[in-house]
């Protein structure tokens, strides 16, 4: 199954995410089939740079986002 979900990046206790589309089987920071977007909590407001498209595009085909990726979506205004 095809998943929307967070790759953890940045130093240890400064976590940066980049959001991306892989296969469930693959690991958290493994391989991926493609990268829409990036999350960075450590700012005072959550940055979120989202590639809306191309987010719609895979759910339309059926790829599930993970619960948290599914609240940064909501808030970014792409479900």
């Amino acid at each position: 199954m095809v998943k929307i979900r967070l790759r953890r990046m940045g130093a240890k206790k400064a976590p940066f995410y980049r959001i991306v589309v892989a296969d469930s089987r693959y690991p958290r920071d493994g391989r991926f089939i493609e990268e829409i977007g990036t999350y960075n909590p450590m700012t005072a407001d959550a940055e979120v740079k989202i590639n809306s498209e191309r987010a719609q595009q895979w759910i339309k085909n059926g790829a599930q986002p993970t619960d948290t990726v599914r609240d940064i979506l909501k808030k970014a205004g792409v479900l």
